[in-house]
Order: structure tokens, then sequence, then C-alpha cells
């Protein structure tokens, strides 16, 4: 059996209109919340998502303590994955997408980042953490 781990955040900003949470729309096709592998030189779970969040869309974050939500599942036969998420706050909508994987960043609202969003993995995430700022 093969194991693999990734972490990422659902990042959020609070504006004018209120939270509105980062949508990744993927190269591959489906839409998803930032995350990408742990790589050797990362430090933490912490130091992989900021490091994601950083290559994917050129934000810094700052993590609430907290907040770690995790989902298993296999992305192919014989390999296991766990990805660990946390909740990150950005005070910039400024993004530049990593055009290697990401096509199109997004800011939504609540219930259009969960329509938006492919998997029901992700939606869960999702609304874990707009439970834990009060949004849900």
């Amino acid at each position: 059996m093969i194991y693999e781990k990734s972490c990422g955040a659902v990042v959020f900003s609070r504006s004018g209109e209120g939270v509105l949470y980062l949508i990744e729309d993927m190269q591959k096709g489906h839409i998803s919340i930032c995350k990408g592998h742990v790589e050797p030189d990362d430090i933490d779970e912490y130091d992989t998502a900021r490091r994601e969040i950083m290559e994917e869309t050129s934000l810094s974050v700052r993590f609430l303590d907290g907040f770690r939500e995790v989902i298993r599942y296999s992305p192919y036969d014989g390999c296991e994955k766990d990805v660990v998420f946390f909740l990150a706050e950005t005070d910039s909508v400024d993004t530049v997408p990593q055009e290697c994987e990401v096509a199109h960043l997004r800011w939504l609202p609540l219930e259009k980042a969960l329509d938006a969003l492919t998997y029901e993995s992700d939606r869960s995430v999702l609304l874990a953490a707009a439970h834990a700022l009060g949004e849900a």
C-alpha cells in the first residue's frame, strides 16, 4: 500500500460583501480548495499548506488556530491519501494562478463556493470552515 499526504487550507478574505472563499478551477477540470503534496523540505503541515497556497495563488496567509480537518481517500488502486486542511485568512484578493496547475481562481460567497466545488469531501471541509467562522 502506498501512502500519500497533502496539505492545504480553506482560504478566505473578509470584504464589504462579507466572507469570500478562494476556489480553484484546476487545469485537470475539477474545482477544488488549495492543497498540494508534502515535499521533503517542508518543516510541518503548516509549511506545506503555506507553500502550496503561495505557489498556486501568490497569496500570503495567516492560519487560524483550532481548525484542522482531514479527509482520506484512495486516488488509485493500492494508494491511500490523507489531505489535511487548515483555515487561513488573507487581506489581499489579488491572486496569480500557477498556470501549470490552476486555470482560474475565484473569490465566492459560501453558497456559490459550495455549488462550485466538484467533490463532496471539499464541500464538507468548506462547511466545517464556515461553521468555525460562524458563517454556517
